[in-house]
């Protein structure tokens, strides 16, 4: 067999990976069955549809494709970091600022990976996406999370 896509070869096995990981963990929870799923259902059928759509891309890397593949481009070091350090900062922030501050400062600071956006479509995706994870989880499913930071409720 002979290598036709880099791309796909390191898409299909970071998914294959990721997918693996997923159904070992699984296994620590009890799975149930369709009536009654147990805490390890979800993660499993995730894990494995992962693990599936990753063994698919990866055999397509070596069957689609152009042999003469362009060149990988390097990994953008900036907005991986900006991005992981969103995650980070929305943990730190949702407990002692609530919801309502934690969202807005964690999106804004994750858009700031891409050039290519302006600060119109950020702050407008920002409110946008606020607005609607409010009404969704606080709302619709009746989850409860601090909305305002502590001081003021």
């Amino acid at each position: 067999m002979t290598l036709h896509n880099k791309r796909d070869l390191y898409a299909g096995l970071l998914f294959s990976a990721f997918g693996l990981v997923f159904l070992i963990i699984a296994q620590d929870y009890t799975l149930g069955n369709s009536r009654r799923m147990g805490p390890g259902y979800f993660p499993a059928i995730l894990g494995a549809l992962q693990l599936g759509l990753g063994l698919l891309v990866l055999g397509m890397a070596f069957f689609k494709g152009n042999k003469d593949d362009e060149a990988l481009e390097g990994t953008d070091w900036r907005g991986l970091g900006l991005i992981i350090g969103s995650v980070l900062l929305f943990a730190q922030l949702l407990p002692v600022a609530g919801f309502i501050v934690a969202a807005p400062v964690s999106l804004i600071f994750s858009s700031l990976a891409s050039p290519e956006s302006s600060w119109r479509e950020r702050i407008t995706l920002t409110l946008v996406l606020t607005a609607g994870t409010i009404l969704v989880f606080r709302v619709g499913l009746e989850m409860r999370f601090p909305l305002l930071p502590p001081a003021l409720t």
